[in-house]
C-alpha cells in the first residue's frame, strides 16, 4: 500500500509541475470604441473571446444582430477611457437587440449623474445605451 500512495503523490506532483512549466495562456481582451445618439465615444473592454468576435463580427458587417452594449458600469476611471468617471466592468458587458427602458441613458446622461445610478436610475447599475453603436477596435491596452 505505501508504494502506491508514493506513485499516486509522485504522479499529482508530475502534473502539478507540468502546470508550472506551462502556464495558461493570458485572457484575450481587446478594446471598442462606442458612441450614441449624442455622438459622444465611450472605451468598453472585452475579455470573453466569443463576445471579442461578435464586436469584430458587427464592425466588419458579418453581422448586424444584437448590435448594443449592455452590462454593469463602475464608478470610477480607468486609463483606458480616462475622459468619463465609469466604465463597464468588463466581465458583465454582453450585446442586445432589445433591452428594458430602466437601464437606457447617453453616455453623457450617465455621467451627469452618476451619483445616482444604482438605484432607481440604472438599477443595479445595468446600463444598456439602446442606440449604442460600436465604431472601431482600439489597439491592445499595455
Amino acid at each position: 500500500m505505501p508504494r502506491i500512495l508514493t506513485k499516486i503523490v509522485a504522479a499529482l506532483a508530475s502534473v502539478a509541475m507540468l502546470g508550472l512549466a506551462c502556464p495558461a495562456q493570458a485572457a484575450e481582451r481587446a478594446l471598442f470604441e462606442f458612441t450614441d445618439i449624442t455622438g459622444e465615444r465611450f472605451v468598453v473592454q472585452l475579455t470573453d473571446p466569443e463576445k471579442i468576435a461578435h464586436a469584430r463580427d458587427l464592425l466588419a458587417g458579418v453581422t448586424s444582430d444584437q448590435p448594443h452594449l449592455i452590462g454593469r458600469i463602475v464608478k470610477r476611471p480607468v486609463p483606458y477611457n480616462p475622459r468619463w468617471s465609469y466604465h463597464y466592468d468588463p466581465n458583465t458587458v454582453s450585446f442586445f437587440d432589445v433591452a428594458i427602458e430602466v437601464c437606457d441613458a447617453t453616455i453623457p446622461y450617465v455621467e451627469d449623474h452618476l451619483d445616482e445610478a444604482g438605484g432607481p436610475f440604472l438599477p443595479g447599475l445595468v446600463w444598456c445605451p439602446w442606440t449604442s453603436r460600436l465604431v472601431r477596435e482600439l489597439p491592445a491596452w499595455p
